[in-house]
């Protein structure tokens, strides 16, 4: 793998779909599964095999069909539920078995009621349980976001010995400020033993709203694996988006990081689960949402209407979204308007449109958003309507 080169593990399907009352049946699984191997993911965590049959009937269904992408099956640090995960995967053609432990000192005291040097053990037996069926093993140390560096670098290094190829890095709470995160990364790189035989994930919460940024930190800072789920779905405010790391990186070239993403498909894959899950996706949401490259200001229609870079970081085709949206409100200017006016087969020369938009404006104080329809009444309303050639 180049050193440029940043791995997206999509745990949608795992960790998305923990989202209270948004259960997918597996040929929903299934569908989503394609797309996401169709996107270009390098790692889909398809599942907690152990966790239900029906969970694992659908890691099974996905590992058959996906071509493309690593299969990945989340365990516990506990036996059976790595030789379930084994069994699930067994017709993958590229399995990873996910496992790990707590390792934050409320974890080790009020979860497992146990020892640092325990947990240690038990993470070092779980990844070698685990290298016994599967080549790639994947370690988390859950809530390690408030895990103390020099222990968690420990942990690591038990992972590494044992045979781990992926250690994940999760901020779990979601509680960590970027630059927090960013050098917990830094340390990592810096100070354990054998870090060149595993790549750091980075597994970012967002209930403080940081999981994208605390993300880009960690692979600014030597991290080669972001997992994230399609529009940031996950339990309580969410994981980290991954239309939106992707995005980032692509529009900061700089960075010199990149993805395997065809872009163009965000919006489609999006709008799937959204429509799958039944979780409606807040307009305002960066990429994705229906608003991301709508404009109602008077000021910036004018803006994007001469030069879409005016107001656009991003060209809306990059992402699958067929062109921006100019959207008639009360704060709309004359431009906007006009072009508007064009789209539905109206002419106006600067004498008529002036006339035209003292009318909208009255329409528009009524309405929340003018339509086309409403353009045409407007237009035949006007005191000058019969200058007019439609």
């Amino acid at each position: 793998m180049s050193d440029y080169q940043v791995q997206i593990f999509d745990t949608t399907l795992r960790d998305g779909e923990q989202v209270p009352g948004c259960k997918l049946n597996t040929d929903q699984k299934i569908k989503i599964a394609k797309q996401l191997d169709f996107l270009g993911v390098d790692v889909i965590e398809a599942g907690f095999p152990v966790s239900s049959p029906g969970d694992f009937k659908s890691v099974d269904a996905i590992a058959k069909i996906v071509q493309n992408a690593t299969v990945c099956g989340l365990t516990r640090s506990v036996e059976n539920d790595i030789k379930i995960a084994a069994e699930a995967l067994k017709y993958a053609v590229k399995p990873r078995i996910h496992t790990g432990i707590g390792t934050s000192d409320s974890h080790i005291k009020h979860k497992f009621k146990s020892t640092r040097e325990d947990i240690l053990e038990r993470a070092f037996k779980a990844v070698s349980y685990a290298k016994s069926f599967v080549e790639d093993v994947e370690f988390y140390a859950e809530d390690a976001g408030r895990t103390d560096n020099s222990y968690l670098a420990q942990v690591c290094e038990a992972a590494i010995k044992a045979g781990a190829t992926v250690l994940n890095i999760p901020d779990t709470t979601g509680y960590c400020l970027p630059h927090e995160y960013g050098a917990k990364i830094k340390y990592l790189k810096e100070n354990v033993k054998g870090i060149e035989k595993a790549i750091l994930s980075c597994h970012c919460h967002n209930d403080l709203g940081l999981a994208t940024a605390n993300s880009i930190e960690g692979v600014i800072n030597g991290a080669r694996q972001i997992e994230c789920t399609i529009n940031g779905i996950g339990e309580r405010a969410g994981n980290t988006a991954l239309e939106e790391v992707v995005m980032i990186l692509k529009q900061h070239p700089y960075l010199n990081l990149e993805t395997n993403i065809n872009t163009e498909m965000l919006y489609g894959i999006s709008q799937l689960v959204s429509e799958s899950m039944g979780i409606y996706t807040q307009p305002n949401k960066a990429i994705v949402g229906a608003n991301a490259f709508a404009h109602s200001s008077g000021i910036h229609q004018d803006g994007v209407i001469k030069n879409r870079e005016t107001y656009e970081i991003i060209n809306p085709k990059d992402v699958g979204v067929t062109e921006s949206a100019i959207v008639l409100t009360a704060r709309s200017g004359r431009a906007a308007l006009a072009y508007r006016a064009k789209n539905v087969g109206y002419e106006l020369t600067k004498l008529q449109l002036d006339d035209v938009y003292s009318n909208f404006l009255k329409f528009a104080d009524m309405k929340k958003e003018i339509n086309d329809t409403d353009i045409h009444e407007i237009i035949e309303t006007s005191s000058i309507f019969n200058q007019i050639i439609a």
